[in-house]
């Protein structure tokens, strides 16, 4: 692996249709904020956020869509976080209805999630003023109380969660927090996603076949530098823009599907998987 500045040197043509790839794919919105930005009540949308992203795994991002609209059906309002709380086999069977399985890594996990959120929103009942008045690190520590959000570093459901609350739409929810980067506070690491992992190790400083072999602190670091620069105007662009990279969607790769075909992608000379299928 070489670093990103040498990267960016040695691989100008690659690193120009990366830049392309992320200008092309960054408004497209992921799952969560998707299904949140639909809801009517800014308490409601924050609060689908977080469930979401701690849901969020081993799931294709249709099905995580699909699992979200669902339980919004049958759980609408603020059925999240009201008391009496859902019973488990009422939460279990929708789960069970949209994958028509309970095969799902996360299958016994989602009620407890569901009422970890809800108690959560009953502690902080405003959430658009919990948001509003933290920074975005004790934002970070903050979701620690949720369950399956993790508790140690780097623990990317929280950071996603964070990212997809304060970012811009479509990406995010647009929410204002207490400080940012721009004037001293310490943003959580960006979202380091399977796309994006992909990606990094197939068209990015580490295809070289190193990534896998790196520790998480070293690829979450490699991710942010590359991250800055390929769009040093916000770098969660091209965090959210890889996510896509390789995902399976409803017919094949969503990168695919966002650009109509392979053939008309920024990096169809350089991913080995378009030259393969084109």
């Amino acid at each position: 692996m070489v670093s990103v500045k040498r990267f960016i040197h040695d691989e100008p043509l690659l690193f120009k249709a990366s830049k392309a790839f992320v200008a092309l794919l960054f408004r497209c919105a992921d799952p969560v904020v998707y299904v949140a930005g639909k809801l009517p009540e800014k308490n409601e949308q924050i609060a689908w956020t977080l469930l979401g992203s701690a849901l969020f795994q081993d799931r294709t991002y249709p099905d995580i869509l699909r699992l979200l609209w669902a339980l919004h059906e049958t759980f609408p309002g603020d059925k999240l976080w009201s008391l009496p709380v859902p019973k488990a086999a009422e939460i279990e069977d929708v789960v069970e209805q949209t994958f028509n399985s309970r095969n799902w890594t996360a299958f016994e996990h989602v009620a407890g999630i569901f009422w970890s959120v809800g108690l959560f929103v009953r502690r902080h009942p405003d959430l658009v003023a919990w948001v509003r008045e933290r920074t975005p690190e004790e934002l970070w520590n903050d979701l620690g109380e949720i369950y399956f959000m993790g508790r140690s570093n780097p623990r990317p459901k929280a950071c996603a969660a964070i990212y997809r609350l304060i970012a811009p739409s479509p990406l995010g929810l647009g929410l204002e927090c207490c400080g940012n980067s721009k004037n001293g506070f310490k943003m959580p690491p960006l979202p380091l996603t399977m796309g994006a992992r992909r990606f990094l190790a197939m068209l990015g400083p580490a295809n070289d076949g190193s990534f896998s072999q790196l520790e998480p602190q070293k690829k979450q670091k490699l991710a942010n530098e590359y991250f800055k620069a390929l769009a040093p105007e916000n770098p969660y662009f091209a965090a959210h823009s890889l996510q896509f990279f390789l995902e399976n969607g409803t017919n094949g790769f969503i990168c695919r599907e966002l650009t109509a075909n392979c053939a008309h992608c920024p990096l169809y000379e350089h991913c080995k998987y378009a030259v393969a299928h084109n």
